[in-house]
């Protein structure tokens, strides 16, 4: 017993440890990527283009963000307190650090994959994998650090309820900057990529990259701002929010047994080890990519669930279970395990309907035989598909877990699933510094066979984009509930303490449910109805500029004229940074003109939390699963099937891809993000309106 009591006094701070050990591990990583050979003169050149137009879009979004930011901490500050307030700052801060420093690395990594890849393919996998698992481990580092730092400073500075509660300011400032960040850099890189498809693949049959085409290198600086920079901050949030969800439903539901609150950051940390050993894994193993990839989570996978055994053990002895209705520590140590499960479970399925050695993705191409319009008609078809299977086995996780542990079960078992963030993310952050490298190839005219090499790790990156995006919403929608009943448990607590009464019914023979129900349905709705706009008029813009160019100097197709890279930059990111800022606040002004009608009010809320969680994860998973496969089906008439480059299936598909664009990585995973703010914020104003 004492072992044990030593064990949770520092358990906090052991998962610090660890989350050190992590950063580490990751600054180690650096110095890996930063040694290998950055090519010659013309790619440093490319690569140094792509890096400005990163840092300046980055530094202008931090601009921007940053006065929306100084409104909501003084709107804390006067109607919330000050530690929440400053929470808020924290987590804002450790967000955008995290996407600018994983953006930072993939542009460093990006050219050595490159020259790598004109060696062996092993050679780049490793580069581009060690660029991406920079990104991985500094996701869960930061969130780690800055979430357990922040409570065990709140606690001495105010008590350990007060302090638990004001973590959800961190929350709110974590996930507010990643919708920014989110539909920020989806909109960027779409509207560039989008752009210079259309002008380039099909009015004028330019290749992929191709430095003939005016919005190349804005579409490479699209990669790093929305899939790395973008991703980062977006993930560091779902993890961060995860965190913070287990410790306060511990605090709410389990009050007086502390164990609940370290538990879920013992498992975090935990998971840091295991993900240093899956990518050790990937680096000393000579499997194909994609196997090299899933044999690095699954090691990771089974270091974590050989560790949670004993962890959970030595915090929840049997004396200490009986706040759990004398539930075991095994319940609870199979509630981790039900989150791990998860985890794979969502990879394998997003894998088969993205990846192009599966049907899915070979129906899409064979679609676009007979024309543009089978091809859009087979990836939508394709998309709702994709949505059956992972929304199943989120059902049966809620009611495994729940039967564990109750709704604590579920929140162990989002934590579980979220630990395994610095792995996959490193998987993520692999696509676009592949992709990144194969227009340097082009750019720098190397061997095709250098483009061969990226092309491949590319495809592969593809589907991890979108097998990491899958993750990202499956537990975004099991973190959204867990922080639904926070809203329920924090509410009762509310209103008890006031006094009143808690005869608040959150059934569905309540009209106000219903009513709140159709309210936060049709949030994601509206949602992305604004993010996809916003690529379009983007796109437009980019491609009428590519158009002027090539009218007013046809030399640039015969290579004797230099395009305007920097006007096609211009245009995106000032598209972005006007655009992003009306869906990113949609989830803020839904909550809050439902708390300020009074007969509206908290149920209606509860409805609204719910419905959006609902209709949000089945529109995010459709959408990221169609784009992702259209993509694939692109590259897999590439690769010289059904036609190759050049047929009018490969014309069919680019139509295709083009149009999963802001599916996949501007409208969809977005809303993952969008889901939480909209929780979050209405539990921060119960005390403010209710």
């Amino acid at each position: 017993m004492t072992l044990a009591l030593t064990i949770l006094d520092s358990g906090v701070w052991l998962a610090m440890l660890c989350a050190v050990a992590g950063l580490v591990f990751a600054y180690f990583l650096i110095r890996v990527v930063i040694k290998a050979s950055p090519g010659n003169a013309r790619m440093q050149e490319i690569a140094g283009a792509i890096q400005e137009g990163a840092k300046a879009y980055l530094n202008r979004q931090v601009i921007t963000i940053s006065s929306i930011a100084v409104v909501i901490f003084i709107l804390l500050f006067i109607f919330k307190d000050h530690a929440t307030a400053v929470g808020f700052v924290i987590g804002a801060a450790c967000s955008l650090a995290a996407g600018f420093i994983g953006m930072r690395i993939a542009v460093l990594a990006n050219v050595r994959t490159t020259q790598a890849a004109t060696t062996t393919r092993t050679a780049a996998l490793r580069v581009a994998f060690n660029g991406g698992a920079v990104t991985g481990l500094l996701v869960v580092g930061l969130a780690l650090l800055s979430v357990g730092l922040f409570y065990i400073i709140a606690t001495k500075m105010i008590g350990e309820a007060p302090a638990v509660r004001s973590l959800i300011g961190l929350a709110l400032g974590a996930s507010l900057i990643s919708v920014f960040a989110r539909l920020g850099g989806g909109i960027y890189t779409k509207a560039a990529d989008v752009g210079a498809d259309l002008v380039g693949k099909i009015e004028n049959t330019l290749d992929e990259d191709d430095p003939r085409n005016p919005a190349t290198i804005a579409d490479n600086v699209g990669d790093n701002v929305g899939d790395c920079a973008g991703m980062a901050a977006d993930v560091f949030e779902t993890y961060a929010v995860s965190l913070i969800g287990a410790i306060l439903v511990g605090a709410l539901t389990l009050a007086g047994t502390h164990a609940a609150i370290v538990y879920p950051f013992i498992l975090g940390g935990i998971s840091v080890l295991g993900a240093i050993v899956g990518i050790l894994f990937v680096n000393m193993t000579g499997l194909k990519p994609g196997n090299a990839l899933m044999g690095g989570v699954m090691a990771s996978a089974v270091v974590s669930a050989i560790l949670f055994w004993p962890a959970t053990h030595l915090l929840f002895p049997d004396g200490v279970m009986i706040a759990f209705a004398h539930r075991t520590p095994n319940d609870l140590y199979f509630a981790s395990l039900v989150g791990l499960l998860m985890t794979g479970i969502v990879v394998v399925i997003t894998n088969y309907y993205t990846s192009m050695s599966f049907s899915p993705v070979r129906k899409i191409a064979k679609a676009s035989e007979t024309g543009h319009a089978t091809n859009i008609i087979a990836g939508l078809a394709i998309g709702q598909h994709a949505t059956a299977l992972p929304v199943g086995f989120i059902g049966l996780a809620i009611l495994f877990s729940f039967h564990f542990a109750g709704l604590y079960g579920i929140a162990i078992a989002v934590m579980s699933m979220l630990s395994m963030a610095g792995i996959i993310i490193s998987l993520d952050a692999f696509g676009p510094i592949t992709d990144n490298a194969g227009g340097i190839a082009v750019m720098s005219d190397l061997p095709k066979g250098v483009r061969t090499v990226t092309d491949d790790l590319d495809a592969v990156g593809n589907t991890m984009k979108a097998v990491t995006k899958g993750y990202a919403i499956a537990s975004a929608g099991l973190a959204a509930l867990v922080l639904f009943g926070s809203y329920v448990e924090e509410l009762r607590a509310h209103v008890t303490a006031a006094g009143r009464p808690f005869n608040f019914q959150f059934s569905l023979t309540e009209p106000k449910v219903i009513i709140g129900l159709f309210i936060g349905g049709l949030l994601p709705f509206i949602f992305t109805a604004f993010s996809m706009d916003a690529v379009g008029k983007a796109a437009g813009a980019v491609v009428r500029e590519v158009r002027r160019q090539l009218t007013a100097k046809p030399g640039i197709l015969r290579g004797e004229d230099k395009p305007d890279y920097g006007t096609c930059v211009d245009i995106v990111t000032k598209a972005a940074l006007r655009e992003m800022i009306i869906p990113a606040l949609l989830p803020v002004a839904f909550v809050v003109i439902v708390a300020v009608i009074k007969p509206l009010g908290p149920v209606v809320l509860g409805g609204l939390l719910v419905g959006t969680i609902v209709t949000g994860l089945f529109v995010a998973i459709a959408m990221t699963s169609s784009g992702g496969a259209w993509d694939n089906a692109k590259k897999y008439i590439e690769e010289g099937n059904l036609g190759g480059k050049g047929s009018f299936a490969h014309a069919a598909s680019v139509t295709g891809d083009t149009v999963g664009d802001p599916y996949k990585d501007t409208a969809g995973p977005a809303i993952n993000p969008m889901i939480k703010v909209a929780n979050i914020v209405a539990i921060l104003i119960i005390p403010i309106f209710f």
